[in-house]
């Protein structure tokens, strides 16, 4: 069975981000770059269905910039045998991507694609569920546990009042969770052999996908600093604080 798993390259998760000055987005120049966390988790399990003989190869995908190359040897260097890059210098919303994989789907028929339940730049949420609706897959979507077999996939995903287990047959898609795994450390000896693996290079063009954004930004800002406590003398000022200025009872 053939495993496809995208990532995305995004601001390191230690990095403080900053807002540009002129509103218009984050500013990511001299910024640490690198796989976002949910893509690693699901790079992660695609090796581990390997190692147990369930998978027969892993192939990763990005689409964005030139650099995103480095963020697919990193995926080589966890154990993905191939890398597929979607070349575009143009901002790529999660329609345009889910679209862009749609056409790699069709291109490489995967049994499976594992892929984090967000970025965690926009935190959209969406590209997953996008992609299941445009190939017509199965879907399952924050999973903390996956089991294969015959042909069909059992998948433990987190819901709000606890977990929830979906059977559902392959192909399919599938959106990592925090607790589905721990990525292993990347050795060098691996990383030496990632720059001997295969990368393929295409344009939307060649995919015959248009990556037009539907959605413009107006204006990114900053969270309003928070304020400085005040201390109050008894319950009574506390309550009539709470109800007269911050108008939360």
């Amino acid at each position: 069975m053939k495993v496809l798993v995208p990532v995305k390259r995004v601001v390191d998760y230690n990095v403080k981000v900053r807002v540009k000055a002129d509103g218009t987005g984050v500013d990511i120049a001299n910024v640490k770059m690198s796989m976002n966390p949910f893509d690693e988790i699901a790079v992660e399990e695609a090796v581990r269905l390997k190692e147990k003989g369930v998978a027969s190869e892993i192939v990763a995908v990005s689409c964005g910039v030139t650099q995103c190359q480095e963020t697919l040897r990193t995926a080589m260097a966890i154990g993905a045998d191939r890398a597929i890059l979607v070349e575009c210098a143009d901002e790529l919303q999660p329609l345009a991507v889910a679209k862009l994989l749609k056409a790699l789907v069709d291109k490489e028929q995967p049994g499976l694609v594992i892929l984090g339940k967000q970025a965690i730049d926009d935190d959209c949420n969406q590209t997953g569920q996008m992609l299941a609706a445009l190939a017509g897959l199965a879907q399952a979507t924050f999973a903390s546990k996956i089991e294969v077999a015959d042909g069909f996939a059992s998948v433990t995903r987190e819901v709000d009042g606890g977990l929830e287990t979906l059977k559902i047959k392959l192909p399919a898609v599938v959106t990592t969770d925090l607790r589905l795994n721990e990525p292993r450390y990347v050795t060098l000896p691996n990383i030496m052999k990632a720059k001997k693996k295969p990368l393929e290079v295409f344009k939307p063009g060649d995919l015959g996908v248009d990556v037009a954004p539907r959605i413009r930004t107006l204006k990114v800002s900053e969270p309003p600093k928070r304020g400085a406590g005040i201390k109050v003398p008894d319950v009574a000022t506390l309550v009539a604080k709470l109800k007269n200025e911050a108008k939360v009872i």
